[in-house]
């Protein structure tokens, strides 16, 4: 039994360095073996036509400077710009009056408050509110019932002194009344006359009269009303002629002067002529601005006191174009101007004065007396600029 053990353990051995032998044997001929590669004849052609094409390429680029074009003429990079098309129309200066205008107030000529100068019970009032009086007319009366007591007390004191004195003349001629008696007889009589004086001026103040011919616009008294000295009883105005004030800015003070004519157009529609009766020296704190008056004809006393009127005051003339306000532009540094378009169509810029505005149109100052205004595409265009003008009208 181990004895065939040990054959068949054997036989496994000498099988395991058999297969060895193989496997050595066939590596020794794989390491040996060089290696060989079959030529391609479809790769071969492929590289000699990618050859042949980079050759073709590079003269192709290069025939340029080879063979030279037979036109010599330089190529045009860039088209040449085309100009922008503008409207524009020749303006030529014209004589235009200046204006100088503004809202003021219309005010009446005067107006005062009446008072009354003494005390007492009103007796009877003449007038009613809203009433056109004359100057002096009698607006109210007092009761004189106290005053004529008073007048006729001072009268007798006058006529007793009177007496008193003549008396002590009389004895002093005579040698029997002394020059002191007649001088006390003298200072007595001198104060019966002060005193029926002031009785006769307190008769006066018994009537209120009108100071100045107006209207009435207030009446704060009544029959049998008691009315203390110094109290206020009405406001009498006056609006014939009337005053239209206006506040004038210190730039264009010098352009007034008192006796220029002038238009006022009140907010009721009516229209009428005045004159600058008042140009104030002396501006308001507020408004660094200067009263100035027209005197406006106010007979009819149609016009009331308080509603609101333009003015417009010729100042002078001065040369200026006509212009609509629609072709009016603002430069980089945003002044006021026109384009306009000179001789050889080149765009320029004029910064230009508003002197006189209308419906239609502005007068302005700052141009040539003739020149061509940019009506149409002046919003398109720059100062310098090269443009092609054509005829138009103005915008």
């Amino acid at each position: 039994m181990t004895n065939e053990t040990n054959r068949k353990q054997g036989e496994q051995t000498r099988i395991a360095e058999t297969e060895n032998k193989q496997m050595a044997t066939t590596h020794d001929e794989n390491a040996a073996q060089p290696l060989t590669f079959t030529s391609d004849k479809g790769a071969s052609r492929s590289t000699w036509f990618a050859g042949v094409l980079v050759i073709l390429i590079v003269g192709w680029m290069g025939s340029g400077f080879i063979l030279p074009s037979e036109n010599n003429d330089p190529v045009s990079v860039r088209e040449e710009t085309k100009l922008v098309a503008v409207a524009v129309t020749t303006s030529t200066a014209e004589t235009v009056t200046q204006f100088y205008q503004a809202e003021g107030q219309a005010l009446p000529d005067r107006e005062t408050m009446m008072r009354s100068e003494t005390s007492g019970d009103i007796a009877e009032v003449l007038v009613s509110k809203g009433q056109d009086v004359e100057a002096g007319a009698i607006i109210a009366r007092f009761d004189p019932t106290a005053n004529l007591a008073d007048a006729n007390r001072a009268t007798q004191e006058l006529a007793r002194a009177q007496r008193e004195f003549d008396n002590a003349e009389a004895l002093l001629d005579r040698g029997v009344a002394t020059a002191d008696r007649v001088s006390q007889a003298r200072a007595t009589l001198a104060g019966a006359q002060s005193e029926l004086t002031d009785v006769q001026q307190s008769a006066d103040a018994l009537t209120i009269l009108a100071p100045f011919a107006g209207r009435v616009e207030t009446l704060d008294i009544d029959e049998g009303e008691f009315v203390s000295a110094g109290m206020e009883v009405g406001r009498l105005v006056d609006i014939t002629p009337l005053t239209v004030a206006i506040q004038v800015p210190q730039q264009s003070l010098n352009r007034l002067s008192v006796g220029q004519p002038a238009t006022v157009r009140f907010i009721t529609g009516e229209e009428r002529q005045g004159t600058v009766t008042f140009v104030g020296t002396s501006a308001a704190s507020e408004t660094r601005t200067f009263l100035a008056e027209i005197e406006v004809n106010n007979d009819d006393r149609a016009i009331p006191a308080g509603i609101s009127a333009e003015v417009i005051i010729p100042t002078g003339e001065t040369i200026a174009h006509f212009l609509s306000a629609s072709i009016v532009s603002l430069n980089t540094e945003g002044t006021l101007g026109v384009k306009t378009v000179d001789a050889n169509n080149v765009v320029a810029f004029y910064p230009i004065q508003v002197v006189k505005a209308q419906i239609d149109g502005i007068w302005v100052t700052g141009l040539p007396d003739t020149v061509d205004v940019i009506t149409v595409g002046q919003g398109y265009v720059n100062e310098n600029e090269t443009v092609a003008p054509a005829a138009g009208e103005q915008g």
